[in-house]
């Protein structure tokens, strides 16, 4: 079963009950440490939210299968570690990734300011053609 993470429909298709995923896609979720990267993919992955986060180690990944125009897409998020100790580590997960988030926390200055060092990373290891959204997080808390 060829289960290709570049977005072209999978031949074969995977098997996921008695549905066929048409299409999967990996998406990159990158920043600065501690400003909500898993609390973001878990409300889109699980719907879930908890105040008791712990600091990713490494890379994680969940997924999330959409129906969109009648083909089921499993997005494969991963989460990466915002620390500098585990760039190292990360960087090879940008390999087949289509899309990337790029997370700062509106409370920390220095997360935005720091924006432009992972597009820059992005850039390095990444595919050229990437899709990049750059996302805001914990925008309650600066009301």
């Amino acid at each position: 079963m060829n289960q290709e993470m570049n977005g072209r429909e999978i031949e074969g298709h995977l098997e996921s009950g008695p549905d066929k995923i048409d299409y999967v896609f990996k998406v990159v979720v990158i920043g600065d440490s501690a400003v909500g990267k898993t609390q973001l993919l878990s409300r889109f992955a699980k719907n879930e939210f908890c105040l008791d986060s712990k600091s990713t180690i490494g890379v994680e990944f969940q997924t999330r299968t959409v129906n969109i125009n009648s083909k089921l897409v499993k997005a494969q998020i991963w989460d990466t570690a915002g620390q500098e100790r585990y760039r190292a580590v990360t960087s090879a997960y940008y390999r087949g990734a289509l899309g990337a988030m790029l997370v700062y926390d509106v409370t920390k200055r220095q997360s935005f300011d720091h924006v432009a060092r992972w597009v820059e990373e992005l850039r390095a290891h990444a595919d050229n053609s990437i899709v990049i959204a750059l996302m805001a997080t914990k925008l309650i808390l600066s009301i």
